[in-house]
């Protein structure tokens, strides 16, 4: 995995938010939980449904169209521990925001 830019800091989501960012081409949701943010596929693999859209619960981000739930550490569903999506490893330094993707 490369460390790729996904945003400036200025950019990150506000506490209980999601943000939308295309990086390399792929569809990534920035997520902020109270200050800790977590990079996670945005692409529910389900339907398709946009993660960045939907709502973000307990440690989770939930499909906006079928209210399937992703942990935001490990990236498993919670109703198919086998479904999952893919998490980033993110990390800021100074005013950037970076993600192995």
């Amino acid at each position: 995995m490369a460390l790729v830019m996904i945003c400036s800091a200025a950019e990150l989501p506000e506490a209980g938010e999601m943000r939308e960012f295309t990086v390399e081409g792929r569809s990534v949701c920035l997520a902020n939980e109270g200050g800790r943010f977590a990079a996670l596929d945005n692409i529910c693999p389900h339907r398709g449904g946009p993660l960045a859209e939907g709502m973000l619960e307990a440690g989770k981000v939930l499909c906006p169209w079928h209210a399937w739930a992703f942990d935001l550490r490990t990236g498993r569903a919670d109703h198919d521990p086998g479904e999952r999506v893919a998490v980033y490893p993110l990390t800021i330094e100074g005013d950037t925001v970076l993600a192995e993707i």
